[in-house]
């Protein structure tokens, strides 16, 4: 083998092996602005896109031992890899995709070893952010707290007492 292809190849096994997920889609038919704000949208979500001949990632997917999507590795191809946060990147293919006016830039990927369609790298793009989602999950532990707090204050007021007041009200009233 051609020792420059076994650098890019050994480069793109680094890039492959030291992220969870690889989203592979379709740039053809974009400008270079379009593909340059993919990049930043990318870049500020924590993941990089990377161009490379269809046969070198190939070969570093197979070096990795990921699971083989040859089939999709066709036409003009770019690879998103990341450090953590799959979705994020997800949602800016998709914003990308509408800006450009395409239908469909997806053409699969892989998170944690399992291929994923079209279908579920959509899907990942239309989750919430990683904050919202840990802000849904507090709310939702907090509830049952805040459920019998009330009841047991209003209970406390059916029975003649004050109820319970905040330590700031109390402080205001003294």
């Amino acid at each position: 083998m051609n020792p420059d292809k076994k650098i890019i190849i050994d480069e793109l096994f680094e890039r492959v092996n030291a992220s969870p997920f690889v989203i592979v889609v379709d740039y053809a038919g974009t400008t270079v602005p379009q593909f340059a704000t993919l990049r930043d949208k990318l870049r500020e979500g924590g993941s990089e896109c990377h161009v490379a001949k269809n046969t070198y990632m190939r070969a570093a997917l197979n070096s990795a031992g990921l699971p083989d999507i040859s089939s999709e590795l066709v036409g003009q191809t770019a690879f998103i890899t990341g450090e953590s946060d799959v979705c994020a990147a997800a949602r800016s293919v998709k914003e990308f995709a509408k800006d450009a006016g395409k239908d469909d830039v997806f053409k699969c990927g892989i998170l944690d070893g399992e291929v994923l369609d079209v279908t579920k790298l959509k899907t990942l793009a239309d989750l919430p952010s990683r904050e919202v989602l840990l802000a849904q999950l507090l709310g939702v532990i907090k509830e049952p707290a805040t459920q019998i707090a009330r009841v047991l204050n209003e209970k406390i007021k059916k029975d003649g007492g004050e109820g319970v007041s905040a330590p700031a009200e109390e402080a205001a009233a003294e």
